[in-house]
Protein backbone atom coordinates (compact mmCIF):
# COMPACT_ATOMS: atom_id res chain seq x y z
CA UNK A 1 0.00 0.00 0.00
CA UNK A 2 1.27 3.90 -1.04
CA UNK A 3 2.24 5.57 2.15
CA UNK A 4 0.09 8.05 3.64
CA UNK A 5 2.28 11.12 2.37
CA UNK A 6 1.61 9.17 -1.23
CA UNK A 7 -2.27 8.62 -1.10
CA UNK A 8 -3.02 12.14 0.01
CA UNK A 9 -2.77 13.24 -4.09
CA UNK A 10 -5.70 10.24 -4.55
CA UNK A 11 -7.25 11.53 -2.63
CA UNK A 12 -7.64 14.98 -4.00
CA UNK A 13 -8.38 13.86 -7.27
CA UNK A 14 -10.89 11.34 -6.46
CA UNK A 15 -12.96 14.32 -4.81
CA UNK A 16 -12.36 13.18 -0.78
CA UNK A 17 -9.34 14.67 0.20
CA UNK A 18 -7.65 14.33 3.44
CA UNK A 19 -4.83 15.90 4.84
CA UNK A 20 -1.84 16.19 7.80
CA UNK A 21 -1.25 18.86 10.29
CA UNK A 22 2.11 19.53 10.64
CA UNK A 23 3.64 20.55 14.08
CA UNK A 24 6.48 22.49 14.07
CA UNK A 25 7.78 22.26 17.72
CA UNK A 26 10.45 20.81 19.85
CA UNK A 27 8.52 22.02 23.34
CA UNK A 28 7.23 19.24 25.10
CA UNK A 29 4.28 20.63 26.61
CA UNK A 30 3.59 21.32 22.59
CA UNK A 31 4.32 18.06 20.98
CA UNK A 32 2.38 16.27 24.17
CA UNK A 33 -1.10 18.48 23.41
CA UNK A 34 -0.48 17.07 19.64
CA UNK A 35 -0.04 13.42 20.51
CA UNK A 36 -2.82 13.31 23.14
CA UNK A 37 -4.94 14.72 19.68
CA UNK A 38 -3.84 12.32 17.65
CA UNK A 39 -4.61 9.46 19.82
CA UNK A 40 -7.66 11.07 20.74
CA UNK A 41 -8.67 11.52 17.03
CA UNK A 42 -6.90 8.50 15.77
CA UNK A 43 -5.11 10.13 13.62
CA UNK A 44 -0.97 9.66 12.46
CA UNK A 45 1.08 12.52 13.79
CA UNK A 46 3.39 14.62 11.28
CA UNK A 47 6.00 15.99 13.22
CA UNK A 48 8.78 18.55 11.99
CA UNK A 49 12.07 20.32 12.86
CA UNK A 50 13.79 23.11 11.23
CA UNK A 51 17.24 23.41 10.09
CA UNK A 52 18.46 25.83 13.13
CA UNK A 53 16.25 24.19 15.16
CA UNK A 54 18.06 20.74 15.37
CA UNK A 55 21.21 19.90 12.91
CA UNK A 56 24.30 18.00 13.36
CA UNK A 57 25.87 21.27 15.30
CA UNK A 58 22.18 20.97 17.70
CA UNK A 59 21.26 23.69 16.43
CA UNK A 60 19.16 26.12 18.85
CA UNK A 61 17.52 23.22 20.73
CA UNK A 62 20.40 21.42 21.23
CA UNK A 63 19.45 18.23 19.62
CA UNK A 64 20.64 16.50 16.58
CA UNK A 65 18.24 14.50 14.36
CA UNK A 66 18.35 11.50 16.29
CA UNK A 67 18.13 12.93 19.44
CA UNK A 68 14.93 14.85 18.10
CA UNK A 69 13.50 11.98 16.98
CA UNK A 70 14.53 9.65 20.27
CA UNK A 71 12.69 13.27 21.95
CA UNK A 72 9.86 12.63 20.46
CA UNK A 73 9.35 8.70 20.52
CA UNK A 74 9.83 8.82 24.49
CA UNK A 75 6.81 11.13 24.85
CA UNK A 76 4.86 9.17 22.61
CA UNK A 77 5.67 6.24 24.51
CA UNK A 78 4.82 7.80 27.55
CA UNK A 79 1.13 8.48 26.53
CA UNK A 80 0.67 4.82 24.96
CA UNK A 81 0.98 5.98 21.07
CA UNK A 82 2.63 3.99 18.42
CA UNK A 83 5.86 5.13 17.40
CA UNK A 84 5.09 3.46 14.12
CA UNK A 85 2.35 6.32 13.59
CA UNK A 86 4.34 9.23 14.28
CA UNK A 87 6.16 10.84 11.05
CA UNK A 88 9.14 12.65 11.25
CA UNK A 89 10.15 15.67 9.23
CA UNK A 90 12.82 18.19 8.57
CA UNK A 91 11.40 21.58 7.50
CA UNK A 92 13.46 24.24 5.69
CA UNK A 93 16.60 21.79 4.91
CA UNK A 94 18.78 23.20 3.26
CA UNK A 95 21.85 26.23 3.60
CA UNK A 96 19.72 28.30 4.84
CA UNK A 97 21.54 28.47 8.15
CA UNK A 98 24.96 29.14 6.73
CA UNK A 99 23.64 31.42 4.31
CA UNK A 100 26.77 33.77 5.46
CA UNK A 101 29.03 31.50 4.17
CA UNK A 102 29.88 30.96 0.56
CA UNK A 103 26.98 28.92 -1.73
CA UNK A 104 29.79 25.67 -1.76
CA UNK A 105 30.30 25.74 1.89
CA UNK A 106 26.94 26.45 2.65
CA UNK A 107 25.86 23.30 0.87
CA UNK A 108 28.39 21.08 1.88
CA UNK A 109 26.69 21.60 5.58
CA UNK A 110 23.26 21.20 4.38
CA UNK A 111 24.68 17.83 2.27
CA UNK A 112 25.74 16.54 5.73
CA UNK A 113 22.38 18.10 7.95
CA UNK A 114 19.74 16.13 5.15
CA UNK A 115 22.11 13.30 5.31
CA UNK A 116 21.34 13.38 8.80
CA UNK A 117 17.79 13.78 9.20
CA UNK A 118 17.61 10.91 6.58
CA UNK A 119 20.36 8.40 8.34
CA UNK A 120 17.92 9.38 11.58
CA UNK A 121 14.90 7.97 10.12
CA UNK A 122 12.69 11.24 9.05
CA UNK A 123 10.44 10.01 6.26
CA UNK A 124 9.35 13.73 5.03
CA UNK A 125 12.29 16.06 3.22
CA UNK A 126 11.83 19.53 2.55
CA UNK A 127 14.57 20.57 -0.10
CA UNK A 128 14.49 24.35 0.57
CA UNK A 129 17.56 25.51 -1.33
CA UNK A 130 16.00 28.65 -1.66
CA UNK A 131 17.79 31.25 -0.21
CA UNK A 132 20.77 33.03 -1.53
CA UNK A 133 24.04 32.58 0.26
CA UNK A 134 27.26 34.87 0.22
CA UNK A 135 28.01 36.29 -3.23
CA UNK A 136 24.82 34.65 -4.71
CA UNK A 137 22.06 36.51 -7.00
CA UNK A 138 19.25 37.45 -5.26
CA UNK A 139 16.75 36.09 -5.83
CA UNK A 140 18.26 32.79 -7.10
CA UNK A 141 17.37 31.58 -10.32
CA UNK A 142 14.82 28.64 -10.38
CA UNK A 143 17.44 26.27 -11.85
CA UNK A 144 20.32 26.81 -9.15
CA UNK A 145 17.54 25.96 -6.43
CA UNK A 146 16.58 22.78 -8.00
CA UNK A 147 20.32 21.81 -8.88
CA UNK A 148 20.81 22.44 -5.22
CA UNK A 149 17.69 20.58 -3.73
CA UNK A 150 18.93 17.71 -6.00
CA UNK A 151 22.21 17.74 -4.15
CA UNK A 152 20.26 17.82 -1.15
CA UNK A 153 18.33 15.03 -2.42
CA UNK A 154 21.23 12.94 -2.98
CA UNK A 155 22.71 13.16 -0.24
CA UNK A 156 19.13 12.19 2.01
CA UNK A 157 18.74 8.99 -0.66
CA UNK A 158 22.19 7.84 0.14
CA UNK A 159 21.91 8.35 3.75
CA UNK A 160 18.27 6.32 3.96
CA UNK A 161 19.29 3.18 4.14
CA UNK A 162 16.83 1.44 1.26
CA UNK A 163 14.03 3.37 3.53
CA UNK A 164 11.60 5.49 1.14
CA UNK A 165 12.02 8.92 1.58
CA UNK A 166 9.37 11.83 0.74
CA UNK A 167 10.10 15.36 -0.65
CA UNK A 168 8.72 18.14 -0.85
CA UNK A 169 9.72 21.00 -3.27
CA UNK A 170 9.35 24.42 -4.34
CA UNK A 171 10.70 27.97 -4.91
CA UNK A 172 7.87 30.58 -2.67
CA UNK A 173 8.93 29.33 0.04
CA UNK A 174 7.61 31.83 2.99
CA UNK A 175 10.19 33.09 5.55
CA UNK A 176 10.18 30.56 8.66
CA UNK A 177 7.98 32.35 11.55
CA UNK A 178 5.76 34.56 10.04
CA UNK A 179 6.47 37.79 7.85
CA UNK A 180 8.04 40.65 9.42
CA UNK A 181 6.49 43.32 6.57
CA UNK A 182 3.25 44.28 5.65
CA UNK A 183 0.44 42.01 4.42
CA UNK A 184 -1.04 43.76 1.78
CA UNK A 185 0.74 42.58 -1.24
CA UNK A 186 0.43 39.08 -0.78
CA UNK A 187 0.11 37.32 -4.00
CA UNK A 188 -1.24 33.92 -4.57
CA UNK A 189 1.44 31.97 -6.49
CA UNK A 190 0.32 31.62 -10.66
CA UNK A 191 -0.36 28.57 -12.01
CA UNK A 192 2.47 29.52 -14.28
CA UNK A 193 5.43 29.73 -11.99
CA UNK A 194 4.26 26.56 -10.03
CA UNK A 195 4.31 24.33 -13.50
CA UNK A 196 7.74 26.31 -14.69
CA UNK A 197 9.12 25.54 -10.88
CA UNK A 198 7.98 21.88 -10.94
CA UNK A 199 8.70 21.69 -14.99
CA UNK A 200 12.50 22.48 -13.88
CA UNK A 201 12.85 20.95 -10.56
CA UNK A 202 11.72 17.71 -13.03
CA UNK A 203 14.27 18.57 -15.32
CA UNK A 204 17.11 18.71 -13.03
CA UNK A 205 16.59 15.80 -11.19
CA UNK A 206 16.40 13.80 -13.93
CA UNK A 207 19.99 14.93 -14.93
CA UNK A 208 21.51 14.25 -11.58
CA UNK A 209 20.05 10.47 -11.91
CA UNK A 210 17.17 10.88 -9.47
CA UNK A 211 14.15 9.56 -11.97
CA UNK A 212 13.07 7.12 -10.00
CA UNK A 213 12.70 8.48 -6.75
CA UNK A 214 10.83 11.22 -8.41
CA UNK A 215 7.50 10.15 -7.68
CA UNK A 216 8.16 10.24 -3.99
CA UNK A 217 8.42 14.38 -4.55
CA UNK A 218 5.07 14.08 -3.08
CA UNK A 219 4.65 18.09 -2.73
CA UNK A 220 5.23 21.45 -3.41
CA UNK A 221 5.30 24.74 -0.89
CA UNK A 222 3.33 27.44 -2.89
CA UNK A 223 1.86 30.59 -1.33
CA UNK A 224 -2.22 30.35 -0.71
CA UNK A 225 -2.41 34.02 0.57
CA UNK A 226 -2.20 33.00 3.71
CA UNK A 227 0.59 34.62 5.86
CA UNK A 228 0.82 36.20 9.29
CA UNK A 229 3.57 39.12 10.81
CA UNK A 230 3.27 40.65 14.15
CA UNK A 231 -0.14 41.68 14.56
CA UNK A 232 -2.41 40.81 11.65
CA UNK A 233 -3.31 37.86 9.63
CA UNK A 234 -4.03 37.51 5.87
CA UNK A 235 -6.95 35.26 5.83
CA UNK A 236 -7.14 32.48 3.16
CA UNK A 237 -9.41 33.08 0.09
CA UNK A 238 -10.54 29.73 -1.67
CA UNK A 239 -11.72 31.73 -5.28
CA UNK A 240 -8.37 33.26 -5.40
CA UNK A 241 -6.86 30.08 -5.57
CA UNK A 242 -8.64 28.40 -8.22
CA UNK A 243 -5.85 28.76 -11.30
CA UNK A 244 -3.50 27.35 -8.77
CA UNK A 245 -5.25 24.72 -7.69
CA UNK A 246 -5.81 23.19 -11.76
CA UNK A 247 -2.26 22.02 -11.65
CA UNK A 248 -2.97 19.25 -9.33
CA UNK A 249 -5.39 18.34 -11.80
CA UNK A 250 -2.97 18.50 -14.32
CA UNK A 251 -0.26 16.94 -12.47
CA UNK A 252 -0.82 13.41 -10.77
CA UNK A 253 1.09 12.64 -7.63
CA UNK A 254 1.46 15.87 -6.08
CA UNK A 255 -0.33 18.30 -3.37
CA UNK A 256 0.68 21.53 -2.04
CA UNK A 257 2.03 22.38 1.42
CA UNK A 258 0.94 25.46 2.95
CA UNK A 259 3.37 27.32 5.47
CA UNK A 260 2.47 29.71 7.83
CA UNK A 261 -1.31 29.10 8.39
CA UNK A 262 -1.09 29.60 12.24
CA UNK A 263 -4.22 32.13 12.97
CA UNK A 264 -6.45 30.80 10.20
CA UNK A 265 -10.06 30.95 10.78
CA UNK A 266 -11.16 27.49 11.38
CA UNK A 267 -13.24 27.02 8.20
CA UNK A 268 -10.42 27.66 6.48
CA UNK A 269 -8.45 24.59 7.42
CA UNK A 270 -11.06 22.97 5.38
CA UNK A 271 -10.92 25.21 2.53
CA UNK A 272 -7.24 24.41 2.20
CA UNK A 273 -7.52 20.43 2.45
CA UNK A 274 -10.69 20.55 -0.30
CA UNK A 275 -8.81 22.97 -2.57
CA UNK A 276 -5.66 20.74 -2.33
CA UNK A 277 -3.13 22.43 0.40
CA UNK A 278 -2.96 19.28 2.41
CA UNK A 279 -0.42 19.29 4.20
CA UNK A 280 -0.75 22.35 6.75
CA UNK A 281 2.29 23.68 8.92
CA UNK A 282 1.51 24.81 12.30
CA UNK A 283 4.03 26.09 15.28
CA UNK A 284 3.95 29.63 16.34
CA UNK A 285 0.37 29.81 16.82
CA UNK A 286 0.91 26.69 19.80
CA UNK A 287 3.64 28.01 21.08
CA UNK A 288 1.71 31.16 21.31
CA UNK A 289 -1.36 29.38 23.03
CA UNK A 290 1.30 27.67 25.29
CA UNK A 291 2.62 31.33 26.47
CA UNK A 292 -1.53 32.66 26.97
CA UNK A 293 -1.70 29.95 28.94
CA UNK A 294 0.88 30.19 30.99
CA UNK A 295 0.57 33.94 31.39
CA UNK A 296 -3.23 32.98 32.43
CA UNK A 297 -1.73 30.54 35.23
CA UNK A 298 0.98 33.18 36.66
CA UNK A 299 -2.42 35.92 36.91
CA UNK A 300 -3.56 32.56 39.21
CA UNK A 301 -0.72 32.51 41.05
CA UNK A 302 -0.34 36.35 41.78
CA UNK A 303 -4.03 35.70 43.68
CA UNK A 304 -3.44 32.90 45.23
CA UNK A 305 0.69 33.33 46.68
CA UNK A 306 1.71 36.37 48.20
CA UNK A 307 4.69 37.99 45.64
CA UNK A 308 7.67 36.97 47.47
CA UNK A 309 6.28 33.13 47.04
CA UNK A 310 5.68 33.67 43.33
CA UNK A 311 7.54 32.76 40.08
CA UNK A 312 7.59 36.03 38.28
CA UNK A 313 7.48 34.22 35.36
CA UNK A 314 6.54 37.05 32.77
CA UNK A 315 9.40 39.64 34.22
CA UNK A 316 11.42 36.75 34.46
CA UNK A 317 11.17 35.78 30.63
CA UNK A 318 11.71 39.85 29.27
CA UNK A 319 14.72 39.88 31.91
CA UNK A 320 15.85 37.25 29.67
CA UNK A 321 15.11 38.37 26.47
CA UNK A 322 16.36 41.95 26.75
CA UNK A 323 19.63 40.02 28.28
CA UNK A 324 19.87 37.63 24.90
CA UNK A 325 18.58 39.46 22.24
CA UNK A 326 19.47 37.51 19.25
CA UNK A 327 16.50 35.32 18.59
CA UNK A 328 14.14 38.58 18.39
CA UNK A 329 16.18 42.28 17.57
CA UNK A 330 16.16 41.99 14.08
CA UNK A 331 12.82 41.41 13.77
CA UNK A 332 10.91 44.28 16.29
CA UNK A 333 11.32 47.53 15.94
CA UNK A 334 9.52 50.72 17.21
CA UNK A 335 9.73 52.37 20.42
CA UNK A 336 11.28 50.42 23.60
CA UNK A 337 7.32 49.96 24.52
CA UNK A 338 6.34 48.57 21.39
CA UNK A 339 9.31 46.38 21.61
CA UNK A 340 7.98 45.11 24.58
CA UNK A 341 4.45 44.42 23.53
CA UNK A 342 5.93 42.73 20.40
CA UNK A 343 8.31 40.43 22.74
CA UNK A 344 5.31 39.30 24.36
CA UNK A 345 2.17 39.34 22.46
CA UNK A 346 3.65 39.24 18.64
CA UNK A 347 2.04 36.66 16.56
CA UNK A 348 5.13 35.69 15.25
CA UNK A 349 6.18 34.72 19.01
CA UNK A 350 9.46 35.29 18.69
CA UNK A 351 9.19 34.38 23.10
CA UNK A 352 9.41 30.42 21.66
CA UNK A 353 13.16 30.55 21.51
CA UNK A 354 13.26 31.20 25.31
CA UNK A 355 11.30 28.70 27.10
CA UNK A 356 14.57 26.29 27.29
CA UNK A 357 16.59 28.97 28.84
CA UNK A 358 17.36 28.01 32.66
CA UNK A 359 16.04 31.44 34.23
CA UNK A 360 12.55 30.47 32.59
CA UNK A 361 12.51 26.98 33.01
CA UNK A 362 13.04 27.31 36.75
CA UNK A 363 10.47 30.45 36.35
CA UNK A 364 7.80 27.76 34.50
CA UNK A 365 8.71 24.74 37.31
CA UNK A 366 8.14 27.33 40.54
CA UNK A 367 4.76 28.29 38.98
CA UNK A 368 3.74 24.73 37.79
CA UNK A 369 5.24 23.75 41.60
CA UNK A 370 3.08 26.48 43.43
CA UNK A 371 -0.28 26.00 41.58
CA UNK A 372 0.02 22.19 42.29
CA UNK A 373 0.35 22.78 45.57
CA UNK A 374 -3.15 25.02 45.93
CA UNK A 375 -6.84 23.73 44.58
CA UNK A 376 -7.01 25.98 42.12
CA UNK A 377 -10.87 27.79 42.43
CA UNK A 378 -13.26 27.65 39.67
CA UNK A 379 -13.46 31.13 39.61
CA UNK A 380 -10.53 32.56 39.48
CA UNK A 381 -10.47 29.79 36.04
CA UNK A 382 -13.07 31.43 34.61
CA UNK A 383 -11.38 35.22 34.46
CA UNK A 384 -8.57 34.19 32.95
CA UNK A 385 -9.15 30.92 31.09
CA UNK A 386 -12.65 30.52 29.90
CA UNK A 387 -12.70 28.28 27.37
CA UNK A 388 -10.64 25.77 29.56
CA UNK A 389 -13.29 26.67 32.80
CA UNK A 390 -16.10 25.27 30.78
CA UNK A 391 -14.34 22.31 29.61
CA UNK A 392 -13.66 21.90 33.48
CA UNK A 393 -17.71 22.22 33.91
CA UNK A 394 -18.83 20.11 30.97
CA UNK A 395 -15.89 17.47 30.22
CA UNK A 396 -14.44 17.09 33.76
CA UNK A 397 -10.52 18.59 32.44
CA UNK A 398 -8.81 18.06 35.55
CA UNK A 399 -7.44 21.85 37.01
CA UNK A 400 -4.03 21.01 37.39
CA UNK A 401 -1.70 23.09 35.75
CA UNK A 402 -0.22 20.88 33.11
CA UNK A 403 -3.79 20.00 31.96
CA UNK A 404 -4.93 23.35 31.56
CA UNK A 405 -1.70 24.30 29.53
CA UNK A 406 -2.13 21.00 27.13
CA UNK A 407 -6.37 22.12 26.93
CA UNK A 408 -5.28 25.53 25.34
CA UNK A 409 -2.63 23.87 23.22
CA UNK A 410 -5.10 21.66 22.38
CA UNK A 411 -7.60 24.96 21.33
CA UNK A 412 -5.25 26.29 19.27
CA UNK A 413 -4.77 22.31 17.07
CA UNK A 414 -8.20 21.16 17.19
CA UNK A 415 -9.62 23.23 14.19
CA UNK A 416 -6.72 21.38 11.94
CA UNK A 417 -7.74 18.10 13.24
CA UNK A 418 -11.24 19.00 12.27
CA UNK A 419 -10.52 20.12 8.66
CA UNK A 420 -10.85 16.51 7.07
CA UNK A 421 -7.83 15.46 8.71
CA UNK A 422 -9.51 12.48 10.84
CA UNK A 423 -10.88 10.97 8.07
CA UNK A 424 -7.86 9.35 7.37
CA UNK A 425 -8.00 6.27 10.05
CA UNK A 426 -10.85 4.06 11.55
CA UNK A 427 -8.39 3.14 14.08
CA UNK A 428 -4.70 3.43 15.19
CA UNK A 429 -3.48 0.69 17.51
CA UNK A 430 -2.36 1.42 20.38
CA UNK A 431 1.11 0.25 21.56
CA UNK A 432 0.81 -2.71 24.48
Amino acid sequence: MPHILQRMSSSVREGHPFGLYSVCSAHPLVLKAAILQALQDKTPLLVEATSNQVNQFGGYSGMRPADFRDFVCRLADQQGYAREHVILGGDHLGPNTWTHLSAEEAMQYAEEMVAEYSRAGFAKIHLDASMACSGDQHPLPDRVVAERAARLCRAAEDASGGSPRFYVIGTEVPVPGGATEGLAELEVTPYARAAQTLAIHHEVFSRAGLSTMWPRVIAMVVQPGVEFNHDSVADYVSAKTGELQQLLRDVDGLVFEAHSTDYQRPSAFTELVNDGFTILKVGPALTFALREGLFALERIEQELFPVKKCSGLSSIIDHEMLAYPEHWAKHYHGTLEQQRLLRRYSYSDRIRYYWGNAAVQAAVDKLMSNLNSVAIPETLLSAVLPVQYQAVRQEGLPITPEALIIAKIQQALSPYAAAGICRLMDSVPQRT
